[in-house]
């Protein structure tokens, strides 16, 4: 794959929210609906898509942002040091009007439809609902973002993650 990888999911949109991502570092592999495999930086990375959720494995990092069992939602910006790495992560929820919310999610698709490493999926019936990841390098490590849309609410979930060697 060169650039952006779209992908019409096959699985029905579930009616979530914003609110029910919980953030966890250290999670096995959830089932995924799409994958795609990318060395950035000479780090092995791994975009995985688990519908209105994402995993990243990079590196020493297996971060995920997901509707967790037994995990209360929220998403806590977090710093953490390990094997080498700086690990920043950040997240924001934002509210749109309708024709907001349409803009910036037709903006996400382009942009991910153009991004040489990105991996999104597009819900059936629910073309709003759009799970977007992109990944790209840094002089001394590696950034992703991830946009989470929920078109009930007309909110997104954007998230962001900087691993830099120490």
């Amino acid at each position: 794959m060169s650039g952006g990888s779209g992908i019409a999911l096959a699985t029905p949109y579930l009616d979530t929210d914003a609110d029910q991502l919980a953030f966890s570092l250290g999670q096995p592999p959830h089932e995924a609906l799409a994958v795609r495999d990318l060395t950035v930086g000479g780090v092995e990375v791994q975009l995985r898509l688990l519908g209105a959720s994402h995993q990243v494995f990079a590196g020493p990092v297996r971060e995920t942002v997901a509707c967790l069992p037994g995990t209360p939602g929220g998403l806590p910006d977090t710093v953490r040091t390990s094997d080498g790495w700086q690990y920043r992560f950040t997240a924001r929820v934002q509210d749109f009007t309708p024709e907001e919310f349409s803009n910036e999610v037709a903006w996400v698709r382009r942009m991910s439809d153009t991004h040489p490493r990105a991996l999104y999926g597009i819900f059936p019936g629910a073309q709003e609902a759009v799970t977007a990841l992109v990944v790209d390098p840094l002089a001394d490590g590696l950034a992703w973002r991830t946009w989470h849309t929920y078109p009930q609410s007309r909110r997104i979930v954007a998230t962001h993650t900087r691993m830099e060697a120490r």
